[in-house]
């Protein structure tokens, strides 16, 4: 069969679709919340329950999705998680209260919960270093597409069909088109068939992997180390602490903006640049930081010290949300939350990248797993007590907190993310 040239950038996009549609589909109940929230009389409390139910399945459904995809293979293990997912989003639509809503937003994040460990894999097996911090802020930039492009669809089909039910119909049938597209193009670069040699032999050479490039050719496998010896290592809990405590940030904001937003007075249908912009904002931060390190490996500096500054940069940026409190303007309001959001994205793709940096293939999905995990129940924290404050107090609060722990993360990562004794044994690559 004829190669496809660059075949690696068409699986980057693939899992940039993929992110894509998976964030459409989570969204659709945040932007229909007001609606939805005015109709069964749910209190912001009520409204958080449901954001847990989707967190717990999400958050612990990430380490056993990691172990799946690196024991059936990322081509298997996606393809089931996104078909998993889209049936419940399509579900949804069967809800008729607040318990039958969490029913399926727990589905929804049980299947959600393989792409980014799949996608962190995909990255792995199919991208040089010098390359994946551009191929993970593509694929991590369909996060913020997908929550740009969900107001606009959702509202849409909303006032098309004069309800909220058709909406989650039409946005879960968007990863069956995914599907068919992805079981046609995905192979690992070993076994493709439309994949050049000259291609192959710089994926296999240059990636991070601690399998050589003849073991590859042997068929070996990378290997797959217990989690047993992945906790013991400093840089496995820097991870886990690196998206642990970022990770809410975004989430405070995907989930509750639009309630944010009418809590400062401001119409949703008359908001949507609003809710837009912080979207297009993390888009930017997502390529800005994955091109900047790339840029500073590219010069010589070693890939820790490359992702380390940008995780600096944009940690200290996060704290852009304090001056939210002080102000009702919907043009600062907007500001603050893009450059806070951009920050956010920037950070977030530097430590995305560090499973595919650090570890085997054969242990990535497993790592990024534990991280999505730890990333959840921070998460599922935050959540309950941003329900619980939003209601009691205001959201000011909130915002000053979310502001400030991000700076343990940049901490936590500076610190935890080093060469050590594993390094020098050959458990993991040097960073």
């Amino acid at each position: 069969m004829r190669p496809i040239k660059n075949l690696r950038w068409y699986i980057g996009a693939l899992l940039f679709l993929s992110t894509v549609i998976n964030y459409i589909d989570r969204q659709t109940l945040s932007v229909l919340a007001p609606y939805i929230k005015t109709e069964y009389q749910w209190t912001n409390s009520d409204f958080a329950l449901l954001i847990i139910a989707f967190r717990i399945a999400y958050s612990f459904g990430q380490t056993g999705a990691g172990r799946f995809l690196d024991r059936v293979g990322t081509r298997k293990g996606l393809s089931l998680g996104v078909a998993f997912y889209s049936i419940a989003a399509m579900l949804t639509s069967l809800a008729t209260g607040l318990r039958s809503f969490a029913f399926f937003r727990f589905l929804l994040g049980a299947g959600e919960a393989a792409n980014w460990p799949g996608a962190t894999k995909a990255v792995s097996e199919w991208f040089p270093k010098r390359e994946s911090g551009w191929a993970v802020a593509l694929f991590d930039s369909g996060s913020s597409v997908g929550g740009a492009i969900a107001p606009f669809l959702v509202l849409w089909v909303y006032h098309t069909f004069g309800s909220w039910r058709p909406a989650f119909i039409v946005t879960g049938l968007l990863g069956f088109g995914w599907l068919i597209l992805f079981r046609w193009l995905y192979r690992k670069p070993e076994e493709h068939p439309r994949l050049s040699a000259e291609e192959r032999e710089y994926i296999l050479t240059e990636r991070a992997d601690s399998v050589s490039l003849d073991e590859s050719r042997q068929g070996v496998e990378s290997p797959r180390l217990s989690y047993r010896t992945l906790l013991r290592l400093p840089q496995t809990w820097g991870y886990i602490l690196g998206k642990t405590l970022t990770d809410p940030v975004w989430f405070f904001i995907t989930d509750w903006f639009a309630i944010f937003l009418t809590s400062k007075g401001h119409r949703l249908e008359e908001s949507l640049m609003a809710f837009w912009v912080p979207f297009l904002a993390a888009d930017v931060g997502n390529f800005a930081g994955g091109g900047f390190s790339s840029l500073l490996f590219n010069r010589g500096w070693s890939v820790g010290a490359a992702r380390k500054l940008v995780v600096v940069i944009s940690g200290i940026g996060m704290t852009l949300l304090i001056p939210t409190v002080f102000t009702d303007s919907y043009f600062w309001l907007v500001a603050c939350f893009a450059m806070s959001t951009l920050a956010y994205a920037a950070f977030s793709t530097m430590v995305l990248n560090l499973p595919a940096d650090i570890y085997p293939t054969g242990s990535v999905a497993s790592v990024s797993g534990m991280g999505g995990t730890g990333a959840g129940i921070g998460t599922i924290l935050a959540t309950y007590a941003i329900g619980t404050v939003a209601d009691r107090y205001s959201f000011e609060p909130i915002l000053i907190v979310a502001s400030l722990v991000p700076l343990l993360a940049l901490v936590a990562v500076v610190t935890l993310v080093r060469n050590n004794e594993a390094t020098r044994q050959g458990i993991v690559n040097p960073i």
